[in-house]
Parts: C-alpha cells; sequence; structure tokens
C-alpha cells in the first residue's frame, strides 16, 4: 500500500520550517510571507503580529482564497475581528494558530485542492 503524500502539479507546499524561516518548495522567506495555494509566494509587509493592521489584510483579497491560515508566530495569538473585517465582509474565513502549526494545515489543505493563503508571521 502506497503511504506517500500525492502534492497536485502546480501547488504549492511548505517543505521545510526553522526559526525564523519557511521554505515554499525549494524559495527560503525571511520575513513575513504570504503563500497562495497556487502562484508566487509574496512578501508581506507586517515584521510582527503587534504591527497588523487593516491595510495588512488587503492584499489577501486579491488572491481570492476561501480560508486564510494565519501564522501568529511562535505562539497562538487571535487578530482583532476588525483588521480583518474585509475578508469577512467577502465571505473569506480566517483561522489564526501558531507558525508551525498553520504551515502544516495549510500543506494538508492545499493538497487537498482547497483555495487557502498562508499569512505567515515569524515573531
Amino acid at each position: 500500500m502506497k503511504f506517500q503524500l500525492d502534492q497536485p502539479e502546480g501547488v504549492n507546499n511548505i517543505t521545510r520550517m526553522e526559526p525564523g524561516r519557511v521554505w515554499v518548495g525549494p524559495e527560503a522567506h525571511e520575513r513575513a510571507v504570504l503563500v497562495p495555494w497556487q502562484g508566487a509566494a509574496q512578501a508581506w509587509a507586517p515584521a510582527t503580529f503587534e504591527q497588523l493592521s487593516r491595510e495588512h489584510f488587503a492584499p489577501m483579497l486579491a488572491l481570492r482564497p476561501e480560508l486564510v491560515i494565519l501564522g501568529t508566530g511562535p505562539r497562538h495569538r487571535f487578530a482583532h475581528p476588525a483588521l480583518y473585517r474585509d475578508l469577512i465582509e467577502a465571505g473569506i474565513g480566517l483561522e489564526a494558530m501558531e507558525l508551525h502549526a498553520a504551515c502544516r494545515t495549510f500543506n494538508v489543505l492545499a493538497g487537498e485542492g482547497r483555495k487557502v493563503l498562508a499569512a505567515l508571521l515569524f515573531g
């Protein structure tokens, strides 16, 4: 019986994590990053969870995900709903979790063909 994960063609996969860095495929990212289920990962403006503002959630709308996984750094924190109100109004869900859990969850959902976006903060 096959126990190997099948990764659909053209779907992003977070392949490695270590303190202050994640790899999307072979590419390392050392700053906050948006990782869509397909297409290029892109730099994201906030450096820390405390710096999050409503404007930081605006670029997510253009990517048209059905769900955003917010990786809040080394510990689980909740963003105030006022920050992501535009996502709520667009019918886009948001789940917050610590960074490692966010990366694992992203990989599972993207591998299932879901239109998921990981918004990852390192600190």
